[in-house]
């Protein structure tokens, strides 16, 4: 934790990055950007997180018009993912428990691993139809698998359970 003449010196100066500070075009800045980093990453992970919940409950419950197990994994033998059933429940449960754990920065790392190498894969399965998501591409899955990377690299963040706790991975 930083010291309060650390965090005003940050304050004034920008933030530091390799030994080297940056300095902000409007230093005043620097309290809000201070002031609001920490409820940033809050509504980041809480984002993340929880837009992969519903989709998740469609493949799992079939809710919000969602396709249920069977479909899912009918689709999966269709791509051509073998054991399909398997997939299907890999990626519903991601989705659902991953999403979930997520967004309440809880296991973050572990979640957002599954999370990254799911929707990684969702980018190859995107990729054959282009950049953009309207004409089925890999746009929307790079933009969420990139965010859950961000989880995976720098944990939950202040306002989460595993720092609440003090345990992270």
């Amino acid at each position: 934790m930083a010291s309060i003449a650390q965090r005003n010196a940050a304050q004034r100066n920008g933030p530091q990055r390799n030994g080297a500070r940056s300095r902000y075009y409007i230093p005043v800045f620097g309290r809000l950007y201070d002031g609001l980093g920490d409820v940033a990453w809050l509504l980041l992970r809480l984002v993340v997180g929880f837009s992969l919940v519903p989709h998740g409950m469609q493949k799992l419950f079939g809710a919000f018009n969602g396709p249920g197990m069977a479909r899912v994994a009918a689709n999966f033998a269709q791509q051509g993912f073998n054991p399909p059933t398997l997939f299907a429940w890999a990626v519903a449960l991601t989705e659902l428990v991953g999403g979930t754990l997520l967004a309440i920065g809880l296991f973050t790392r572990p979640a957002a691993l599954a999370i990254t190498i799911f929707l990684g894969t969702a980018v190859t399965v995107h990729y054959g139809r282009g950049f953009f998501w309207t004409a089925g591409g890999f746009e929307f899955p790079l933009m969420w698998a990139v965010a859950a990377l961000f989880f995976l690299i720098r944990g939950g963040g202040p306002l989460s359970i595993d720092r609440a706790l003090s345990r992270e991975f």
